[in-house]
């Protein structure tokens, strides 16, 4: 009885130890100028990343936004990082893109759950320590990885053919490029170089405007004023449905335990990552492992509620909101 007891207060401890205190919703109201100027700029960036990473998972714009908003607001109440900022990110995407392709959307809404539910389990193990232990070379490999499979799904689009069939990126973007020769049609190709440009070469002169934001608007300005016929973000190819959005049966969950123990790693490991990046660029932040798993599976437990994709947290959104002053 007394052990039982014992295991029960341990439980609510290591509970009441996860969730935010008063002095985290008072060290909100110190400095709202510059956190409210680092919101907004951090929204501004934030953005076009949700809506194109929404229509690279497969279940669209609007989901993409969804999880910003909510992912994003309960991650920062929850979270263990005064400065970290959730979303869906590029990384995730491609973890996702083969879910949807098996399971459809509702499969992607169902590993988000129980992505979540995994990790609060991790919070509440305390696992989020040793997270750290995983040395820097594995997770710089894993990172470059994922940005080589990301180029190699917008070959595509950025060659403007439609994406050829398969599951091997690899395969898929050689067969664009042997479509795109077979029939050239440099306008897709000309936007994309454009952007592109503007973006590097922006960065470099002007390295705090959002030249991101910049050059989506006026790509978007062009090919509506010169009718370049491009699609609408979150457009479908003709004949496809539109994904309804639903979580799958019952029968179908154990499918999807590896998909969602793949997610809940990927989500851990770049949310303490990310949270560890926030701390190096200040002098006086210092994340708590575990509270930053437990917000990240509560924001994993609430987007796909809205329809929303597994979120993690995301570096160059976390870095925007460090340089330009937040402070909670």
């Amino acid at each position: 009885m007394t052990a039982s007891v014992n295991a029960s207060s341990t439980g609510l401890r290591r509970v009441r130890a996860l969730l935010p205190v008063r002095a985290d919703f008072v060290a909100m109201t110190r400095n709202p100028r510059r956190d409210l100027l680092a919101g907004l700029t951090v929204a501004i960036v934030a953005l076009p990343l949700a809506l194109g990473f929404g229509v690279s998972s497969g279940l669209g714009a609007e989901a993409g936004l969804a999880t910003a908003v909510v992912a994003g607001a309960l991650a920062a109440v929850f979270g263990g990082s005064n400065l970290q900022v959730s979303g869906p990110t590029g990384a995730m995407t491609v973890v996702l893109v083969p879910i949807v392709a098996e399971h459809g959307p509702g499969g992607v809404l169902t590993v988000g759950l129980m992505a979540g539910a995994l990790l609060i389990g991790l919070a509440l193990l305390r696992a989020g320590r040793s997270m750290r232990y995983v040395p820097a070379p594995v997770v710089e490999g894993f990172t470059f990885g994922i940005a080589g499979v990301i180029a190699l799904q917008q070959i595509p689009n950025a060659l403007g053919v439609a994406a050829p069939e398969g599951d091997k990126v690899l395969v898929v973007a050689w067969r664009a490029v042997q479509e795109f020769a077979a029939h050239p049609d440099v306008t897709a190709l000309s936007i994309t170089v454009g952007v592109a440009g503007l973006m590097l070469l922006g960065a470099r002169r002007f390295p705090t405007v959002p030249f991101s934001v910049v050059a989506v608007v006026l790509a978007t300005v062009a090919v509506q004023v010169f009718d370049l016929g491009a699609e609408p973000i979150g457009a479908l190819p003709a004949g496809l449905p539109a994904p309804s959005l639903g979580f799958v049966e019952v029968s179908a969950l154990g499918s999807l335990v590896a998909p969602a123990v793949a997610v809940a790693a990927l989500a851990a490991l770049e949310s303490l990552l990310s949270a560890t990046v926030a701390d190096g660029m200040t002098v006086d932040q210092k994340h708590d492992p575990d509270r930053e798993l437990f917000g990240q599976g509560v924001a994993n437990l609430a987007a796909p509620l809205f329809g929303g994709v597994p979120a993690t947290a995301a570096i160059a959104r976390t870095a925007v909101n460090v340089r330009t002053g937040a402070s909670s």
